[in-house]
């Protein structure tokens, strides 16, 4: 899968323009799944020296993306010269999931986010398998009442 990755406030904590503390277990989940063969974009708001700050405090901790902010493509030329080219030029990834405190719902714990990449369910099939084991068993009758 090639997955694209924020970086406040899902990496770590929000403190915009500051790098804020590092959500549990998200650096040692995106080296997982790079391990198990995923793809992995940074899509930040960040540019810059910014957007290089936390380009390096991942690498640092062990994690390298396949591309920053834009999809990596080797034929490819850069954004102004695409859409120079190609007035249907889209900025859009092309991946398979995003990784976003932003979306509906909110962010996951990076556990739950390993779950579902790894084995492809949705955030609602966790939450049930999750519920279902929660769910005390029934009390099994004494065996002298069979």
């Amino acid at each position: 899968m090639t997955i694209a990755v924020d970086f406040d406030g899902t990496i770590v904590e929000h403190r915009y323009p500051e790098i804020g503390k590092e959500l549990p277990f998200a650096t040692a989940t995106l080296k997982k799944l790079t391990d198990d063969g995923h793809r992995l974009i940074l899509w930040s708001v960040r540019e810059g020296d910014l957007l290089q700050e936390a380009v390096d405090w991942c690498r640092e901790r062990g994690v390298r993306f396949h591309a920053v902010n834009g999809f990596f493509d080797e034929d490819a030329v850069d954004a102004a010269e695409n859409a120079k080219r190609n007035p249907h030029y889209s900025r859009k990834l092309k991946v398979d999931c995003f990784i976003d405190d932003r979306n509906v719902g909110g962010l996951p714990d990076w556990g739950s986010i390993y779950q579902i990449i790894s084995r492809r369910i949705t955030f609602e099939q966790l939450l049930q398998e999750e519920a279902h084991d929660m769910e005390p068993e029934p009390k099994k009758r004494p065996w002298w009442k069979f």
